[in-house]
């Protein structure tokens, strides 16, 4: 869910209007020599000028979410005992980057997270509905091979869908 504030046409009046947006696509891109990649301008345009990326959660990858976004997942995990939320804080926040596209559109990926997902020098990046992902190109191939379509109809079938 994005927030996204609009002009009503009455002087000094704004509105915020809750939308939600899903990301999509599939971008092939390379990582440069100083860790930097082109970020796609459809996932750019949605997650905003300044965005968060940080270690996937359960996957080989880089999670990238909208600082609203970040936001709410920062805010369940705080509320979770201390127990429970120091490993997924410890794990999420200790690498997380901001991030703020240049203007040829690239970003720096830290090492931290380059190695984190031994991204190489080429890599995918995907819309995953409410956050982005980084993939090393031979690590996402291999990740698609790994999904069945019979695995993909039971997933649907518990969505009652």
């Amino acid at each position: 869910m994005f927030l996204k504030s609009q002009n009503t046409g009455y002087i000094g009046v704004w509105e915020t209007v809750v939308t939600k947006v899903q990301l999509t696509g599939e971008f092939q891109h390379t990582l440069d020599s100083k860790g930097r990649v082109n970020f796609p301008a459809k996932l750019r345009e949605l997650l905003g000028t300044t965005f968060m990326i940080c270690k996937g959660l359960g996957d080989p990858c880089l999670a990238v979410y909208s600082l609203e976004q970040w936001e709410q997942l920062s805010e369940k995990i705080n509320r979770q005992p201390m127990a429970k939320a120091k490993r997924l804080q410890r794990f999420l926040f200790s690498g997380a980057a901001l991030a703020e596209p240049d203007k040829q559109g690239r970003v720096l990926i830290p090492q931290n997270l380059r190695d984190y997902a031994q991204l190489q020098k080429e890599l995918v990046i995907i819309g995953a509905g409410d956050r982005a992902e980084i993939w090393d190109l031979a690590r996402w191939n291999e990740t698609l091979c790994d999904m069945s379509a019979e695995q993909i109809g039971e997933d649907l079938a518990d969505l009652e869908f």
